[in-house]
Formats: C-alpha cells, sequence, structure tokens
C-alpha cells in the first residue's frame, strides 16, 4: 500500500540553495540535532522566526558530586520529616529545632563543597581564587 499523498499546502516544493563553511555547517547541524529536528524543520523554524527549544544534557561522573547528591538527598528526608511532623501538629520543641540547625548546616557546608569543586561563576564567566565569596551565609552563621 502506498504512502498516502499530503495536502498541496502542507507539501514544500521550494527548495532554497545555501552555502555554508564547514564551522557552520556544524554549528547549524549541531543545534538541529539539539533541538531533535531535522536540519531542514530546525531551518524552516529559524526562518520563520518560531521558537526553537534546544535540550542539553550535562553528564558529570565525579565520585565527589555523586556523594554530594546523595548528602543533598539525605538533608531533604530529613527536613521532610521534619515538616511533616509540625504539619501533623507536631510540637516546635528544643531537639526538633537542633535539627533544622543541623539540616541547615549541612546544607551550607555541601554549598560550599560544590563551590569549591566547580569555581564559582560570576556574572562576567571568571572565576574567583576565594570559593567562599559567593556564599550567602556559612555553617557558622546558621549553627547555634
Amino acid at each position: 500500500m502506498a504512502r498516502p499523498k499530503k495536502e498541496k499546502e502542507l507539501t514544500h516544493t521550494h527548495h532554497l540553495h545555501l552555502r555554508l563553511t564547514d564551522v557552520e555547517y556544524e554549528v547549524v547541524s549541531e543545534a538541529a540535532k539539539q533541538a531533535n529536528l531535522t536540519l531542514s524543520e530546525y531551518t524552516r523554524r529559524q526562518l520563520a522566526g518560531r521558537k526553537v527549544t534546544v535540550k542539553y544534557e550535562i553528564v558529570a561522573d565525579v565520585p565527589e558530586l555523586k556523594k554530594l547528591i546523595a548528602g543533598f538527598g539525605k538533608t531533604g528526608s530529613n527536613l521532610n520529616q521534619i515538616a511533616h511532623h509540625l504539619n501533623q501538629g507536631g510540637a516546635l520543641t528544643e531537639e526538633t529545632l537542633k535539627s533544622i540547625r543541623q539540616c541547615m548546616a549541612e546544607i551550607y557546608e555541601m554549598k560550599y563543597e560544590v563551590v569549591k569543586m566547580a569555581g564559582s561563576f560570576s556574572t562576567a564567566g571568571q572565576q574567583t581564587n576565594n570559593p567562599e565569596r559567593n556564599l550567602n551565609g556559612s555553617i557558622e552563621t546558621h549553627s547555634r
């Protein structure tokens, strides 16, 4: 059985020939690939001024990052348990406050480790030698 024909208005009948350098072609091809579109469809959307969404997936297989992610998960779980306790009418005891402060201290400690590992990114894209410069607090200011 033959493939059904497209309606006349939907058929692309006009050809546009364009010359690109190797670099230009690579840039356009990669952008189309990232947008999960054919090169023709990507180019049509760009020419028509329609929005093209490019999705990037960054994969980092770094043991330190995996350790930090696990730490964030555990701390988040602890905070969720505290919130659940309080939302169920539980008392805000000294022990609960101590747990909250401990979770906050863990979060800031992990934040410091992330900044130390990745370097801090300023708006100008420059790295700083002082990873504490961009922290919004520290362990000392948030624990009692």
